[in-house]
């Protein structure tokens, strides 16, 4: 059995020309023949971690291992043996060929390994017996409901045997009563003693996994008092691309937000002073930083949860602050007048 080992991954692309970074300097461990949950929201990098994974995607840098294979360093021949022997992957939108049968469907990777036509359709017939489609194996994908699509789909990425499956989103466009069938094969799989990774924002799905790896925290954390942070002249206090666990309010300095560009330069966004908060957007909604701040002078921040920031500002100011889209970009955010800090003051 292969396991899967994760160390330090980092994608970057561009997007709208700035730089985007789902994955930074990701690290994670699968054991082998377990069935591992990624969980995370829309937007953290699940599909992206797959797709490298599987080898369709290439990191920026970091590694990735299954069993004795360095897959980031593979190319040309051996990358195209991975991806059809060691690897099975079921895509979110399923992924058939609506002019094929359900057989014909899981024949196509038999058939491009080099199986033999008889061969390949009694393998591709067995194994849509196994994920209970065996009364289906005629039918083209216009006539099979969703979840006997993902089936096929599942089969099809178990025909050439891999050790390795992956699974995007696989109830993401199921009902209830089809889901129920999925999930039962899938935990079938990682009993047979396959490694299984499967993306999904799903909670529901936690009761299935022997383990969970999460790409983003799950929840608000608790409100608690805020942290004085003092920072100096041209220290980072959050990069572009990282979890968004606190919101800053300015007690003393400046602070100035960018982009990173796809180019590899910046773009000014805000300078922003004494009363002013930013990186709100971030922890109230689960989602990874947009931009990058940084202290143009030596600063004093109150650092908040997400919590104890709605807690401070009230129902209705948050909901201003929410309007306003993140960072202010003029005059800014109103001054927030903050609880007592045990000694360090209000803003």
């Amino acid at each position: 059995m292969a396991g899967l080992t994760i160390t330090g991954l980092t994608v970057e692309y561009s997007s709208g020309g700035y730089t985007a970074r789902p994955l930074d300097g990701f690290d994670a461990h699968i054991a082998p023949g377990a069935l591992a949950l990624l969980l995370g929201p829309s937007g953290c990098g699940k599909t992206t971690l797959l797709s490298c994974v599987a080898g369709i995607l290439s990191p920026t840098s970091g590694s990735i291992r299954t069993g004795d294979i360095e897959v980031t360093t593979l190319s040309g021949a051996a990358l195209t043996e991975y991806r059809r022997r060691h690897v099975g992957v079921v895509f979110q939108a399923f992924n058939l060929i609506p002019s094929l049968d359900a057989t014909e469907n899981v024949m196509v990777p038999l058939r491009a390994a080099g199986i033999s036509r008889k061969a390949a359709r009694a393998r591709a017939v067995d194994l849509l017996g196994q994920v209970d489609l065996a009364h289906r194996i005629d039918h083209r994908p216009g006539a099979l409901s969703g979840g006997q699509q993902q089936r096929v789909a599942i089969a099809r990425a178990l025909a050439l045997d891999p050790p390795l499956v992956l699974a995007d989103e696989p109830t993401a466009h199921l009902d209830y009563i089809q889901v129920e069938g999925v999930l039962r094969i899938l935990r079938r799989l990682a009993d047979g003693g396959r490694t299984i990774a499967i993306s999904t924002h799903d909670e529901r799905l936690l009761p299935l996994a022997d383990q969970v790896v999460e790409l983003a925290p799950r929840g608000r954390p608790p409100a608690r008092p805020p942290e004085l942070l003092d920072v100096a002249a041209g220290e980072t206090v959050f990069r572009q691309g990282s979890r968004a666990e606190l919101i800053f309010v300015i007690e003393d300095g400046e602070i100035e937000i960018v982009r990173e560009l796809d180019h590899g330069g910046e773009e000014p966004i805000v300078r922003l002073v004494a009363g002013q908060h930013f990186g709100e957007i971030g922890p109230l909604f689960g989602l990874a930083r947009s931009a990058t701040a940084r202290a143009r002078t030596d600063a004093r921040l109150l650092a908040y949860t997400a919590a104890a920031f709605g807690d401070a500002v009230g129902p209705q100011r948050l909901a201003e602050v929410i309007r306003g889209a993140g960072v202010p970009v003029s005059g800014g955010a109103p001054r927030i007048d903050a609880p007592s800090t045990g000694g360090a003051g209000s803003p």
